[in-house]
């Protein structure tokens, strides 16, 4: 079995994050792709849980990695269920013509 430094796998996490956030910062056109940079963001925070808990043997992290994988799939649901409803409704999703309702 191969064993792997902590470090390479954090920097793995931490190029993910990254990742994440420059793609929320750099998308403004449509929201589904803004859901997938949030949700790349959270697994890798949940990564990092992840191999905190395995590096210094306590279930805390696992449960932590729980708790945001069930607001993650929760919060993804309700923002896809509100997109397919707005969607029925105006025949686009994109950013520019969501920000513009008054209404």
């Amino acid at each position: 079995m191969i064993i792997t430094n902590i470090s390479y796998i954090l920097i793995i996490t931490t190029i993910l994050f990254f990742t994440g956030l420059l793609g929320l910062v750099l998308n403004r056109k449509n929201i589904l792709i803004t859901i997938m940079y949030i949700e790349i963001m959270l697994l890798s925070v949940n990564l990092n849980f992840a191999i905190f808990s395995v590096y210094l043997d306590d279930i805390v992290g696992y449960v932590f990695v729980i708790f945001i994988l069930t607001v993650a799939a929760t919060e993804s649901s309700i923002g896809l269920s509100i997109l397919s409803a707005y969607y029925k409704l105006k025949q686009t999703i994109q950013m520019e013509k969501i920000k513009n309702i008054k209404s």
